[in-house]
């Protein structure tokens, strides 16, 4: 299976500079997979519609990726066919003062789907040890001393736990959590930042933050391996998939969603004895109205 090579559950280490960023390597057909990657859509519409009417665990797709990897054309092609009924999609900016007025999981928390149903997080908690990290932002929290006065490797090393912690928590809670990095090259995404720069229609895109954040592409590559590579388990895997071909990384992507939705295995709820005999008195009384 494709995916298998994307898949990192704690047992082998991420190292980025060695994972593809396009399907070259895979030597697959673009064809067929736009064709899979519609089987899948399909699946997954039958399968979330299972999921809606059992009502026993949520799903949360957590998208994580550099600027213009495709995280919001992933969102709208992969999900398409899903029920709006059934999904949520939340986008975690950088956190205002009532946020930064509780701790880094409370906003999240808040966003947990009901069982039976998918929430999508474009951007998600992990930018508490991502941007955080970069940036160094963590030095400039309104904390107690015993927090603030840590050194960073012990303040980021704890959140790693907390967010492990966390994850196993939902686990054990009746939750599901597919984890996605889109792993985009540097120069597909110059390129895309061109096209955002170049043509009117995507002007309101691109910011000029943008650029200084690409200054800074080694150190977030770095932190990403490490917060991978810190928080992928057996229950919690990450997908690391390849960004710069956006008809591949859809199709792994909804490989990924697929693959947890059958794990799940939701099935229509079946219906008590009392109700159906209930039911059978109704199927009567509308046989009786056609007489």
């Amino acid at each position: 299976m494709l995916l298998k090579k994307y898949c990192f559950d704690g047992k082998q280490k991420l190292d980025l500079d060695k994972l593809p960023t396009d399907s070259r390597k895979d030597s697959v057909d673009r064809e067929k997979i736009l064709k899979r990657t519609a089987e899948n859509q399909k699946s997954m519409q039958e399968l979330q519609d299972k999921l809606y009417a059992d009502g026993k665990e949520g799903l949360i797709i957590v998208l994580q990726a550099m600027d213009a990897a495709g995280k919001d054309s992933t969102v709208k092609h992969v999900m398409s066919g899903v029920n709006p009924q059934g999904i949520d999609t939340f986008s975690f900016k950088q956190p205002g003062a009532e946020e930064l007025s509780h701790d880094f999981l409370w906003r999240v928390n808040r966003c947990l789907p009901r069982y039976g149903k998918m929430a999508i997080f474009n951007r998600s908690y992990y930018e508490d040890v991502l941007v955080v990290q970069v940036h160094k932002m963590n030095r400039t929290y309104h904390m107690a001393d015993r927090i603030t006065g840590q050194k960073d490797r012990e303040f980021f090393e704890k959140r790693y736990r907390q967010i492990r912690n966390y994850e196993e928590y939902l686990y054990e809670n009746s939750y599901r959590t597919v984890k996605i990095f889109l792993n985009v090259s540097k120069e597909k995404q110059k390129e895309r930042f061109m096209e955002r720069i170049n043509q009117p229609e995507k002007n309101w895109k691109f910011s000029h933050s943008d650029l200084k954040e690409r200054s800074l592409w080694e150190e977030y590559h770095k932190v990403y391996q490490e917060v991978i590579n810190e928080t992928a388990t057996k229950e919690n895997p990450w997908y690391v998939i390849p960004a710069d071909q956006k008809w591949y990384a859809r199709y792994l992507v909804s490989e990924a969603i697929l693959r947890t939705l059958r794990d799940m295995d939701p099935h229509y709820p079946k219906m008590p004895e009392s109700e159906r005999a209930l039911l059978e008195e109704c199927r009567s009384a509308l046989l009786r109205e056609e007489d």
